[in-house]
């Protein structure tokens, strides 16, 4: 069970995935209760935001002239300073909100990752934007959980209201 509660926290931590994968993954997959899936893939997902905040920005800024990379980071930086930009015109002095619903929101291009190096772009301030993040990732986790337990909530709900007639 160890080895499926760590590929959980491991698939929370890649960007394309994070939450939106890991609980999907955990829940159906490797069949974890879905609130330990919750709090295993929370986990995970704010394991790399530190590092993003504090090292993102400097490693690429100093990636984007490069030969091999150079077109890669300079998408990520123009992806985070977009993010950015949208966040500040949008919330004005509500910047941690906006910060937090932007993560909480689980689409494709939104969350933890996309979230914290704008973050770090607008210097936002690190136990700020780790707080609004943080939130945002509770948030997402709540709304993918219950996407991940309808079917079985409402499977419940249908056994309730169907009768079974026993077989002469």
């Amino acid at each position: 069970m160890i080895k499926y509660y760590l590929l959980t926290i491991g698939f929370a931590m890649i960007p394309i995935f994070e939450l939106r994968g890991a609980i999907p993954a955990a829940v159906w997959g490797y069949h974890i209760n879905p609130i330990v899936a919750y709090f295993i893939a929370v986990l995970g997902n704010m394991i790399p935001v530190p590092f993003i905040y504090l090292f993102a920005r400097k490693v690429l800024e100093w990636g984007k002239d490069k030969k091999y990379i150079g077109k890669f980071f300079s998408f990520c930086l123009r992806k985070g300073e977009k993010a950015g930009d949208k966040l500040n015109a949008k919330s004005g002095k509500g910047l941690f909100i906006a910060l937090m619903f932007f993560v909480g929101i689980p689409l494709p291009v939104t969350g933890a990752w996309t979230g914290t190096l704008a973050a770090s772009i607008l210097d936002m301030g690190f136990k700020k934007s780790m707080l609004a993040v943080f939130c945002g990732v509770l948030l997402a986790g709540v709304i993918v959980s219950l996407v991940v337990a309808l079917p079985q909530a409402f499977g419940f709900l249908t056994s309730l209201f169907t009768t079974s007639v026993p077989q002469a």
